[in-house]
């Protein structure tokens, strides 16, 4: 007895046209989402630009009051070798502060994870060397390391290294008991569950940390600089705000700004290229949750 297939009406689509037809309507609404992410601060940015410079020029507001935005392109052109000079020692400054709080700061948080006793003795000094103000330990690290590098960068790791600490232990320890348990009953041993299971499942939280942690490796190195410096961009705003130069000032600023948005965007690479795609959105929600 052959069984009759029920006909296909002519014009249907077939199963593999609505596939390719969703992955399509997927992509285009990713794409939408990417263009609109750019393009809508993109027009803030530029309606506000606009209303700072009308409005600069209507009240004729001098400029060591608020300079307008042509006044600080045209300061931010005419020193351009100075800012690209102090820049380099900032950056400096930034990155061996950030690297230097990963290097501390993942290990300590491993060891908090497995030795409660040394968490439940550390944690208490952890949370103190926060409540203490940075500016305040500043001209302690000056008098031991003397003016260089060293000390801006010393202040940079104190001010980042907290949150790498915190939410890479949060990110160990958040894993459900089922997923290890399961490990386990594969044959896993400890170091591969650890390494397949474990650090996979806090790479998010780590990540989360590592965002917060690096803008505020900028923060501490401006710190530094603003005690103690003789080059960086901390430095340069001081000299600016000493000479009334806030067309310089804020070009100023305005470097230091893209510089910290670089060193966010350089973390923000390095989480595209380590974790999955369905694994990102658990980072937002550890940003969200800090």
């Amino acid at each position: 007895m052959v069984s009759a297939e029920p006909p296909i009406k002519a014009g249907t689509p077939s199963i593999e046209e609505v596939e390719a037809t969703i992955q399509r309507n997927l992509s285009r609404r990713e794409t939408q989402a990417r263009v609109s992410s750019v393009l809508y601060p993109t027009l803030l940015v530029a309606v506000l630009l606009v209303l700072w410079e009308a409005l600069t020029r209507a009240f004729h507001i001098p400029q060591f009051l608020l300079p307008a935005p042509t006044a600080v392109l045209s300061s931010l052109a005419a020193h351009a070798d100075l800012l690209l000079k102090h820049l380099w020692i900032t950056t400096l400054e930034i990155a061996f502060g950030f690297g230097l709080s990963i290097v501390v700061g993942v290990p300590l948080a491993l060891a908090i994870f497995l030795w409660p006793p040394f968490a439940r003795s550390i944690f208490p000094l952890l949370v103190s060397s926060q409540a203490m103000p940075k500016v305040a330990v500043a001209p302690l690290l000056l008098v031991w390391f003397g003016f260089g590098l060293l000390p801006k960068v010393l202040i940079a790791f104190l001010i980042a290294f907290f949150p790498v600490v915190i939410n890479t232990a949060v990110g160990l320890s958040a894993i459900e008991r089922e997923k290890i348990y399961l490990a386990w009953s594969m044959g896993l041993s400890g170091t591969a569950t650890f390494f397949k299971i474990r650090l996979p499942n806090a790479l998010p939280s780590i990540f989360g940390g590592l965002k917060i942690s690096v803008t505020l490796a900028v923060v501490g190195a401006v710190v530094g600089e603003f005690v103690g410096g003789d080059a960086g961009l901390g430095y340069l705003l001081m000299v600016a705000n000493g000479s009334m130069d806030t067309p310089l000032l804020f070009a100023d600023l305005l470097v230091l700004t893209a510089l910290g948005v670089a060193f966010f965007m350089l973390v923000e690479l390095a989480e595209r290229i380590a974790l999955p795609p369905h694994a990102k959105g658990a980072t937002a929600g550890t940003m969200q949750s800090m």
